[in-house]
């Protein structure tokens, strides 16, 4: 092999801000914080107290490969952390704050985290587990001396004294790309939550990623507001992709509902934003609520579970605005595919192109397959559903100190297993029909749920659907929806299936419909059908 001569440099996270600091110091980090005011600072000064971080971690004995736990918003210090744990060499543990006490319990112990930073807020939980972490040698709460609220917890700090006095710059170690930089653990919906170990090569090539699709505007003279909570898979990359492009920095904080959400977007001219469906819903109902309208924003993408071709088309329709859907997962950083614009696009309108945009295109980097119930390649033409595979720089080859988990997750030859059905073109246009765990297999045939539930929510008067498998002594399995309607509306079952007639095959049509006042959903924002096959698990269909 004739090797080139190229300079051997590692991508390291932290060249990312120390990139941003000297080509975009002015550029700006806006946070809404927990204590409540707006605080604002530059790429520059980012930096400057990231150093600080990084000697006051060296303080409290934090060494490389030593965990670093953060149950914490989206936050300029949450930023920090982001940066400073990964930049020492140490692993940054983000954990969700919506998880179940036991699901906290088994993640902080089965990752070994050596301290916690929280936000005052959220404190109380931490408090309320105490003692059920013997792992952890101190609790960090992330605010200064005059928002610090009294605890009983033992080895308590204060972020802002820990950084005053601190030198503003830091000797980072040239540590190898390959070494860990961050975990994330799944919501554990089923069995334990299984951890996904990052690299700094991985989350640098993933930020790669996020910039080189045309379907996304990043840049300088563009604010990008990440609803998307910087504890569940690293914001999907935003805050890594954000400053390579100069791009400014919006974060919303605790504050979520679709009021605050608007506001902060319009004062801070936010021209690309991403969130879960759930999130955009309640925006959606404040926008048509007080006929507002966005004067910036011109992309919202959503992620993290099907977007409902409904809320595409309203929010396209009614507020001209880019839909964007993206797929990926814990497991894969977790983008791996984003937009459908392209060629594809040409001469569409209206309801082509808004189903269109049920589609996303991959990314370079990242292979995808469909393969069959016995592991059979399936063709690539946009019709044949298969189980999901992929592999790629920035997906797992398993999982943290899981062996048996590993096993399920990966083939022989070394491909991830999603869990999900889906269909591809020969364009690499992938659209998710399903999750095999939500498959409703009727007769021999399979029936989407996904399918059933956008249909179903293109009714004015529906707000959320569910769609889940119920057991049939003739057909196996029917289909049973379960409804939340719109404030102020009261839709009928009957006037449900009439609605649906012309827009699903015969056999599909739900042998139930329930009406129930809200979803459940897991801590990731997703519908969680297992706890609604919990609800209804006594329930006889009206035709059986």
């Amino acid at each position: 092999m004739l090797e080139g001569q190229m300079m051997d440099r590692s991508l390291l996270i932290i060249d990312i801000l120390k990139h941003a600091a000297e080509t975009y110091p002015a550029i700006e980090i806006v946070s809404r914080t927990v204590e409540g005011p707006v605080h604002r600072y530059g790429y520059r000064d980012a930096f400057k107290r990231t150093a600080q971080l990084a000697h006051a971690l060296k303080g409290l004995g934090i060494e490389e490969g030593d965990r670093v736990a953060t149950i914490a918003w989206n936050t300029y210090r949450h930023f920090e952390l982001y940066y400073g744990v990964s930049g020492i060499g140490a692993v940054c543990h983000t954990i969700n704050p919506r998880l179940f006490e036991d699901q906290l319990e088994y993640i902080v112990n089965h990752a070994d985290d050596r301290v916690i930073f929280v936000d005052a807020n959220l404190l109380p939980l931490v408090e309320k587990m105490d003692g059920r972490f013997p792992g952890v040698k101190a609790v960090i709460v992330m605010t200064d001396r005059a928002h610090m609220p009294e605890t009983k917890l033992a080895n308590v700090h204060c972020y802002e004294e820990l950084l005053e006095g601190q030198p503003e710059t830091y000797d980072w170690p040239e540590l190898d790309e390959r070494a860990a930089s961050a975990m994330c653990y799944t919501s554990g919906t089923t069995g334990n939550p299984k951890g996904s170990l990052y690299s700094h090569r991985s989350t640098v090539l993933h930020a790669f990623g996020l910039l080189a699709p045309a379907v996304l505007p990043y840049g300088i003279g563009k604010a990008v507001l990440p609803v998307v909570p910087m504890f569940h898979v690293q914001a999907w990359g935003q805050p890594y992709a954000a400053p390579i492009a100069g791009t400014k920095l919006v974060m919303p904080g605790p504050k979520l509902d679709g009021e605050s959400l608007f506001e902060l977007m319009e004062d801070e001219g936010v021209t690309l934003t991403l969130g879960v469906p759930t999130i955009w819903m309640g925006l959606l109902t404040h926008l048509r609520e007080t006929g507002k309208r966005f004067t910036h924003l011109t992309h919202l993408v959503s992620g993290g579970a099907a977007i409902p071709l409904s809320m595409i088309k309203a929010y396209e329709e009614e507020f001209g605005l880019n839909v964007v859907q993206g797929w990926g997962m814990t497991e894969t950083s977790p983008v791996c595919c984003a937009g459908a614009e392209g060629p594809e696009m040409d001469g569409l309108e209206d309801d082509a192109r808004h189903e269109l945009k049920l589609r996303e295109r991959k990314f370079f980097g990242v292979d995808l397959r469909l393969v069959d119930e016995d592991g059979g390649i399936l063709p690539h033409d946009g019709d044949t559903p298969g189980e999901l595979q992929c592999r790629g720089p920035w997906v797992i080859n398993g999982y943290y100190n899981d062996a048996e988990a590993t096993a399920a997750a990966m083939t022989d030859d070394g491909w991830f297993r999603t869990g999900d059905v889906a269909t591809l073109t020969d364009a690499g246009l992938l659209q998710i029909t399903d999750r095999t765990k939500d498959l409703i297999k009727s007769g021999g045939e399979w029936i989407s749920s996904i399918d059933l539930e956008n249909e179903v929510m293109s009714h004015p008067g529906v707000a959320e659907a569910a769609a889940i498998a119920m057991p049939h002594p003739k057909w196996q399995e029917r289909p049973m929806l379960v409804i939340v309607a719109h404030e102020g509306k009261q839709p009928s079952a009957n006037e449900l299936r009439a609605h649906l007639a012309d827009k699903i095959v015969s056999w599909w049509m739900p042998d139930d419909i329930a009406f129930v006042d809200e979803l459940p959903h897991t801590a990731t924002g997703k519908v969680s059908k297992l706890q609604l096959r919990e609800r209804f698990k006594d329930h006889v269909l009206s035709t059986v």
